[in-house]
């Protein structure tokens, strides 16, 4: 390799970084340093006149080596690799000093000493550039499947996008049924549109299209490999029922004894039998036998569904079995569930048989329900002549969810209508904190609604609610906007509960080792420049597995995502991630740490020339460095930050702060 010529290009970025420090200052000291050829300032580095001066000294001057000092390499670190690849420099010859986040930002009141921390940042940039090596990342070919987990409304859009572009999709859902929540609503917000009639069309496209196949009751058992080249085993469960000879004409369910079984679909607000079809739209229309409530299962006796099946589809004799596809992207869309609002106990859910949840309201409002689309009390069967809805149920709550959920504000507005349109004489109070109608035509709505007769708006926080001798319920709420208490007496109270991911997010997060936040939900590799992508190279995220977001944002996201998929799959081969580990096998005691510390299982222990030694599989590492801080005897080094280079930047460092 050459002697190194240095080139530093320092950012103003506006007054992020120019508004704390004299920039010029440092661009002088920078300019002094060992192996540095050429040290320039812009105002915005990243911009094409800020690329170009970089470009332009590659080429005129000879730098070979380029530090950057600006903000996170996060931002801009592949901006810059794309400079120095264009201008005929290997990309990994390039040192990010992070002088945004790790100074200016933090000691915004501190000019003089942050000066002095950038110095330092500057100087250990560039004494690491000085002992950076080329580096020539591994090409993988990707094969042209994809799975995407979870059959909600995003599994559909991103299924339907990647499918509609000519490629394979295996698409998991765990229940008999595609759908997901979107299934159980009665209309949307703010259009009112009917859910099933935007939802069922697209399951059943997505059903009959011939590059999807539906992987319905069945469940990812494990995932191995990497990007390109995911093998994945799945689960189906068993069904009892021969799908491929069922017509799926409902007589086994029709006859049935077994019919009192809680109907999950319908938030246990009416019942089904053992041997059921998930929903009436389902797709695929294909029963299941319940076994925990099957009188066969439970008792040996019955089998009437077996009697009558004019297909002779069903089978007690079905077991689970693993059935292994290969994909090269992996869409992950497992949705939410709710926040079980017994963990609001001042509420009384559960308690109560009139405090219901915004979903169970759904299921009374849907033509399709337990009642036929009328909104009748659970305790008696009678309309509620007042209904209160509480919005914030456990979010935005320190005890329970700190984050707001964005869809309870307006599933609120829309009960609100329903109630209204069900019976204009029915009185209904809405306690919200915060009106939160962000979205397009949100405002436009809330205004609808609040123009509404007998609707009752309160902006406060009920308290515990109270059941009274005849049934109704009472709580008071302080209302912030007139400064007065009220207490409110209704038939019927609706909680707006929070939402927290879902059982199968934290499951397929173990699976894939994907990284999540402190409220569960998964974490995208970058929220403004790469918001679909994860730290598991061709995985994607869509919908609410990433967090919190209506159906018009979960429907783009898995557009987003599936355009991801394809890219990936289109290109035919990625390139693995350049700073992996490699080992030196004449250092290599073959101790077995960098093993136990390795969360990809990309190293193992092997057998060479008779010794034991560690052995990393490129494909499967991911650069994270685990090995080689753990490694006793440092024959694990990492492409970009060997000991040498972490060393010499280090003492570097101190150096300035000495």
């Amino acid at each position: 390799m050459s002697e190194p010529r240095i080139g530093v290009y320092i950012c103003h970025c506006g007054k992020n970084i120019a508004g704390v420090i004299d920039v010029s200052k440092l661009v002088e000291y920078a300019s002094k340093l060992p192996g540095v050829v050429v040290a320039r300032e812009y105002p915005y580095m990243c911009s094409s006149p800020g690329q170009e001066l970089v470009a332009k000294d590659i080429r005129e001057l000879g730098v070979n080596r380029v530090v950057i000092a600006a903000c996170s390499p996060k931002m801009h670190e592949q901006t810059f690799q794309k400079v120095l690849e264009k201008a005929g420099v290997n990309p990994h010859l390039l040192e990010f000093a992070n002088i945004r986040e790790h100074v200016t930002w933090v000691h915004s009141s501190e000019p003089e000493k942050a000066l002095e921390k950038a110095k330092a940042l500057v100087a250990g940039a560039v004494a690491k550039a000085a002992l950076l090596e080329p580096i020539e990342p591994e090409r993988v070919s990707v094969k042209g499947a994809a799975l995407v987990v979870g059959g909600g409304i995003a599994g559909i859009r991103a299924a339907l996008d990647i499918a509609n572009a000519g490629f394979k999709v295996y698409l998991v859902e765990k229940q008999p049924s595609i759908g997901g929540h979107m299934a159980k609503l009665d209309k949307t917000f703010p259009t009112l549109d009917c859910s099933q009639c935007i939802l069922t069309p697209l399951m059943v496209e997505a059903a009959s299209h011939p590059n999807i196949e539906l992987m319905t009751y069945s469940e990812v058992e494990s995932v191995e490999g990497y990007v390109g080249n995911f093998k994945v085993k799945v689960r189906r469960k068993a069904a009892y029922v021969d799908w491929d000879k069922c017509v799926g004409c409902g007589l086994c369910a029709e006859k049935c004894p077994v019919k009192k079984v809680p109907d999950e679909f319908n938030e246990g607000l009416g019942y089904r039998t053992a041997i059921y079809f998930q929903f009436p739209q389902a797709v695929p229309r294909r029963p299941v036998i319940d076994s925990e409530h099957c009188l066969y299962f439970t008792k040996g006796v019955c089998r009437v569904c077996e009697k009558v099946c004019p297909a002779g589809a069903i089978d007690f004799s079905q077991e689970d079995r693993i059935e292994e596809i290969e994909v090269g992207a992996i869409v992950v869309a497992t949705g939410f569930k709710l926040l079980d609002p017994r963990e609001v106990p001042e509420y009384g859910y559960g308690r109560f048989r009139n405090v219901i949840t915004g979903l169970e309201l759904e299921r009374l409002s849907s033509a399709g329900g337990p009642t036929a689309g009328k909104i009748l009390r659970p305790s008696d069967g009678k309309p509620p002549k007042r209904v209160a809805i509480l919005l914030c149920v456990g979010s935005r709550d320190e005890k329970h969810l700190p984050y707001c959920c964005r869809v309870g504000c307006m599933n609120g507005l829309k009960h609100t209508y329903y109630v209204h349109s069900s019976s204009p004489d029915t009185e209904v109070v809405l306690c919200f904190m915060d009106m939160r109608a962000f979205g397009k035509g949100f405002e436009e709505f809330y205004r609808k609604v609040r123009s509404l007769g007998n609707v009752v708006v309160i902006r406060g926080k009920p308290g515990e609610i109270r059941e009274n001798p005849d049934g109704t319920l009472t709580f008071d709420v302080w209302d912030t906007g007139t400064a007065r208490p009220y207490r409110v007496t209704v038939d019927l109270v609706v909680l707006e509960n929070g939402v927290v991911p879902s059982d199968g997010t934290a499951e397929i997060r173990e699976k894939l080792k994907l990284p999540a936040g402190p409220d569960g939900f998964l974490l995208e590799l970058h929220p403004k420049l790469r918001p679909v992508e994860t730290a598991v190279s061709g995985v994607f995220l869509a919908g609410f597995a990433q967090g919190p977001k209506d159906i018009p944002d979960t429907v783009a996201q898995a557009s987003a995502a599936a355009a991801q998929a394809v890219a990936l799959m289109s290109a035919g081969v990625v390139e693995l991630p350049p700073h992996i580990v490699a080992v030196n096998t004449e250092l290599c005691g073959g101790c077995g740490v960098c093993v136990g510390v390795c969360s990809y299982n990309a190293i193992k222990l092997v057998e060479k020339e008779g010794k034991t030694v560690a052995e990393v599989t490129p494909a499967l590492c991911r650069g994270c460095g685990a090995c080689a801080a753990a490694c006793p005897s440092g024959a694990m080094q990492q492409h970009g930050f060997t000991d040498e280079q972490l060393h010499r930047q280090v003492e570097a460092v101190a150096e300035v702060r000495a």
